[in-house]
């Protein structure tokens, strides 16, 4: 059976499984490693930094910033860690979909893990430059049904990255032709956009943000069901041109698999309480992202629905990895 078939009976299932060990009555006994699978600087290693220094565990959390491939090196280092809690891995959005990008990965990203909090969420914003003509959503897509393959726009970093699949689903959604230029990264896709080189990106708030607060690029809408708290006045796909449309850029946490029960509840305690705390939320805000609040057993279910989802959909388009 594969991984993908068996996600109600894993990602639901799996705390069920995780014994009260003696390990966690001393937890943590040592420096706890949260492993960040992007480079340094970027929105997720913000974020785990500033976590980082606010959960109380006894013990240094030391953020380590493994990118590449996606996220599937860091990734592939917390998979074969020890399942004692003390490596943890800061997961974004494009993990549910590596298994079908990556089929060749050494670790399985269902079963290796287990869930212990979902920490926020933040649209994904569709962007042209300041000065393109294409002033709403609307415009974008009469635009690319009157020039079939004619567009050119970018998915953020590419790949399994939950900001390349929205794209992709709404292109599949309304059938449009606009050909996909993959990036290494934000950086270089905003750059590329801002030079005139592609028409539009689809990418994470906090990585188009300030460009947009510049006045350099004009966001057209956000792809998740409500507005953003940062960009209120900018509409929603759903308001626009595709209705029901959600898809959203979210942080979270997990361990190996195996890790005991007692240990990933005080993890997911001590990051709750880090989520609480007032100066954190004004930051993660400033990032475009709002708490999501999910204990472990709501975020296994959360990532079992998005591994469907973006599993299911890089399957029937095809998608590989850049």
């Amino acid at each position: 059976m594969r991984s993908i078939d068996r996600l109600p009976y894993i990602y639901l299932g799996l705390l069920a499984g995780l014994g009260g060990q003696a390990l966690a009555q001393t937890y943590p006994t040592k420096p706890v490693t949260l492993v960040v699978p992007f480079a340094a600087g970027g929105p997720a290693d913000v974020m785990a930094r500033l976590l980082g220094q606010q959960l109380q565990l006894g013990q240094p959390v030391v953020v380590d910033a493994k990118p590449g491939a996606g996220g599937t090196i860091g990734a592939a280092v917390v998979a074969k860690a020890p399942a004692d809690g003390h490596t943890a891995l800061f997961v974004t959005a494009g993990h549910p979909g590596t298994g079908v990008l990556y089929p060749k990965l050494p670790y399985d990203p269902v079963i290796d893990f287990a869930p212990v909090i979902g920490l926020a969420a933040a649209p994904v914003v569709i962007a042209v430059k300041a000065d393109s003509p294409y002033k709403s959503m609307q415009d974008l897509v009469n635009a690319a049904r009157a020039n079939p393959g004619k567009l050119n726009c970018a998915g953020g970093g590419g790949g399994a990255t939950v900001t390349n699949l929205a794209f992709e689903l709404l292109k599949s959604e309304l059938k449009l032709q606009i050909t996909s230029v993959p990036y290494k990264g934000s950086a270089p896709a905003i750059t590329a956009l801002l030079s005139g080189e592609i028409d539009c990106d689809s990418d994470a708030i906090a990585a188009l943000l300030p460009q947009i607060k510049a006045g350099k690029l004009r966001a057209l809408a956000v792809t998740t069901k409500r507005r953003s708290s940062v960009l209120p006045d900018v509409p929603t796909i759903s308001e626009t041109v595709l209705p029901g449309m959600d898809a959203a850029a979210w942080y979270g946490v997990l361990t190996p698999t195996g890790t005991p029960r007692p240990v990933i509840e005080r993890l997911q305690k001590e990051f709750a309480t880090a989520m609480r705390n007032p100066q954190v939320i004004d930051r993660f805000r400033d990032l475009g992202a709002d708490p999501l609040g999910m204990d472990a057993k709501e975020f296994g279910g959360y990532l079992a629905s998005e591994t469907r989802r973006w599993g299911g959909l890089i399957h029937q388009l095809g998608l590989k990895a850049d």
